[in-house]
Order: C-alpha cells, then sequence, then structure tokens
C-alpha cells in the first residue's frame, strides 16, 4: 500500500516533460506486482506512458533514449506475464497499438518489435471468451501488419523455425460469428499477403495455403447453404438480415478477388482451385446442371444443393466481382461447353471433403489440380 502511496508523491507538473516520464518510469518501478489496490494506477501509467512516447518521438528524442535506457517496455511484458485483470491486459494492448501505429522513428518501431517481445503477446493464452479482449486483440495484429514490409517482417517470421505467429495466430479466426473480427483478419491477411519476401511467401505457400483456402472456402460454401436456407423462409420481417447477408457474402467474394489481384500467381493457383473444386462446381453450377444418367436429381432442399435462382444469382455476382482469367474462363467453360471433361462432371456431383484444421500448420500440404483451364480468348 506504501509503494501505492508513493506512486502518487512529486508528480511534475509539466505533463510533457521528461521528468513525467521519469515519474511513470518510477509508479511502474514500485509497483511490480499487479493487484486490485493498484489496477488503476497501471492502467492510466501505461495509458499515459504512451502518450508521452508519441509527443517524444515528434518533439523530444530524449523521451525515446530514457525508454530505451530503462527498458520500459520490459516492465510492459513483466505485466502480461502476471495473472492481471482483462482491464489492464487491454490497456497493455490499446498502448502497444498506439505505439506501434503513432510512432514515426524506425528506430523505435526496431526496438518495439525486437527480441520477440511482440510475437510473445501474440502468442500469449488470452482469455478469447471475454469479446471485448478478443477485438483489441484483432485489431492489435492488425495494426501490427500494417507495419509489415521487407524490413519489419523479419521480426515476426523465422524462416528457420517456420513459425509466423502473426498470420497463423490471426487467421484461426477467420470465421468468427463478429464480423468486425472477421474484416480485421482479412486485412491483415492481405497485408502480409503484399509483403514481398520470398521466404515468408514460400512459407505461405507450403504450409498454411492450402488449409487456409480450403477452410475459407469452405466457410463461404455454408454461408450460401444457410443464405439458401434464409431466402426459402424469406418474408418482410426477415428482409433486413437477408440483405445483411448476402453483403456480408459478397465481401467474402471481394476479398478473394483482392487476393487474386495481388498477382501472386502460386498462390492464385491454390485459391482458384479450390473455389471451383468446393464451391463453384459443386454448389453453383451443380445446383442448376442436369443430373447424370442414371441418377435421380437431388432434391430441391439437398444438403450440397440451392436453389437454382439463388445459384445463377450468386453465378452472376462472380462473374461480376471476379476478373482472375483462369478462374473466369474455367467457370464459363462449365457453363457452356456441350460436352464438359469428366473431371468437371464429377466434381457437379460429388459432395466436397471438410477443409483441414488450422490448429496444427506447419507441415507442407498439397492439393490435386482438376484440369487445365481453358482459354476462351481465342
Amino acid at each position: 500500500m506504501r509503494a501505492l502511496w508513493d506512486s502518487f508523491k512529486l508528480k511534475p507538473k509539466n505533463k510533457y516533460s521528461l521528468e513525467h516520464l521519469k515519474y511513470l518510469h518510477t509508479v511502474l518501478t514500485k509497483n511490480p506486482v499487479i493487484n486490485d489496490q493498484n489496477t488503476g494506477v497501471i492502467v492510466e501509467t501505461l495509458r499515459q506512458v504512451a502518450e508521452l512516447l508519441i509527443w517524444g518521438d515528434q518533439n523530444n528524442a530524449g523521451f525515446l533514449d530514457f525508454f530505451l535506457e530503462k527498458n520500459l517496455l520490459g516492465f510492459f511484458f513483466a505485466i502480461l506475464a502476471q495473472r492481471t485483470s482483462r482491464t489492464v491486459q487491454i490497456q497493455l494492448m490499446q498502448t502497444l497499438s498506439i505505439l506501434v501505429e503513432n510512432l514515426r522513428s524506425q528506430d523505435a518501431l526496431f526496438y518495439l518489435f525486437s527480441n520477440n517481445h511482440i510475437n510473445k503477446v501474440i502468442i500469449h493464452k488470452f482469455d478469447f471468451s471475454d469479446e471485448e479482449l478478443l477485438a483489441y486483440y484483432v485489431s492489435f495484429m492488425k495494426t501490427l501488419s500494417l507495419k509489415l514490409d521487407r524490413s519489419t517482417v523479419q521480426f515476426f517470421f523465422s524462416a528457420i523455425d517456420n513459425d509466423f505467429p502473426l498470420y497463423t495466430e490471426a487467421i484461426k479466426f477467420f470465421n468468427h460469428e463478429e464480423s468486425m473480427i472477421r474484416i480485421a483478419v482479412r486485412t491483415l491477411t492481405l497485408n502480409v499477403f503484399r509483403v514481398e519476401d520470398e521466404h515468408m511467401r514460400r512459407y505461405i505457400l507450403n504450409s498454411t495455403a492450402v488449409p487456409y483456402f480450403a477452410n475459407i472456402v469452405w466457410f463461404v460454401r455454408q454461408q450460401v447453404l444457410t443464405l439458401n436456407q434464409l431466402v426459402s423462409k424469406s418474408n418482410h420481417e426477415t428482409r433486413r438480415r437477408l440483405d445483411d447477408f448476402v453483403d456480408d457474402l459478397l465481401d467474402q467474394f471481394y476479398y478473394t478477388h483482392d487476393i487474386f489481384n495481388l498477382g501472386i500467381e502460386d498462390m492464385n493457383v491454390v485459391l482458384s482451385d479450390h473455389l471451383m473444386q468446393n464451391l463453384m462446381l459443386p454448389l453453383l453450377v451443380g445446383s442448376i446442371a442436369p443430373p447424370e444418367k442414371g441418377r435421380e436429381p437431388p432434391a430441391p432442399n439437398a444438403e450440397d444443393r440451392i436453389s437454382p435462382v439463388l445459384a445463377l444469382f450468386l453465378l452472376a455476382q462472380v462473374f461480376n466481382i471476379y476478373s482472375y482469367k483462369p478462374l473466369v474462363n474455367t467457370l464459363a467453360s462449365a457453363l457452356i461447353h456441350p460436352a464438359p471433361t469428366a473431371d468437371f462432371t464429377s466434381l457437379m456431383h460429388i459432395k466436397p471433403p471438410p477443409p483441414p484444421s488450422l490448429s496444427n500448420l506447419g507441415t507442407r500440404t498439397a492439393f490435386r489440380r482438376f484440369s487445365s483451364t481453358p482459354n476462351l480468348d481465342q
């Protein structure tokens, strides 16, 4: 209790001064163990440290020098290592997010990212049943991804250990029920894919692209099936929910379209084949294609079929949104070719298997290409 009382003593009058930053360092030093009595003090101290460092980054280099000299970042991670309250954990992530987002000095950012400190925060076992805590965590990760480039990716990706927690931990929330979390994950992955680092891209292609894209496409597939149920039961009262659901589904289409537009051909081949094999041929085209000879047509409410009207609507959206020629040409060929190949025909009438789990990333995975893409420009 005395340490808590002492922490209020001798507080400088000038808030934006080196003396005030030293005072905040004293508060952290005298309160190494977080408890119910000093939680409020620690939360406010963390908030003010971020505020002063941002000001100092733009006005007084001495602030950063003191931050480095006293290893104030070490206090942050010592706090995280304790079983602290959600309030402290949220403020810690807010403080780190503010620093990452606003520090202009490259030296300051490199210090924040060095010694694997940030990765330890990423892999920390937070209680993600707390929705607010999860939202701050994902927001923090998205903020980190905005700083990724050729010079900073080294702090997050290890080619030696085949480890990229910023990416692999984030994609576990790709299908979270909260749309803002899904959007943040999509933004993060696009930021990762844009970094032109050969080793990182090879890791993504060899170890994560197949399971991640398989899960993304399977999630979209389940959304389409759910949309089919909503359409069949729609009325005036459910119109708003139906509109929101369609918008969310089309956002997924635009997301994969954005991946194609990055121009990473090896990645595009994997994504295109998963879309064709697990969504577009079996569910969209399959719902309007005539049954195979000797087979009864599927019931309108079959698990792997949607209404022809919805299938046509979604196919129209696909052709309107996507511009990746191998995907568009293959889909067009499947729709208009008078004698589709056996691969096409089988995929239209066979329900695809569920995707692999994202919980065990890091091993090389493979996928089967079903056909070469036709050239419809000739």
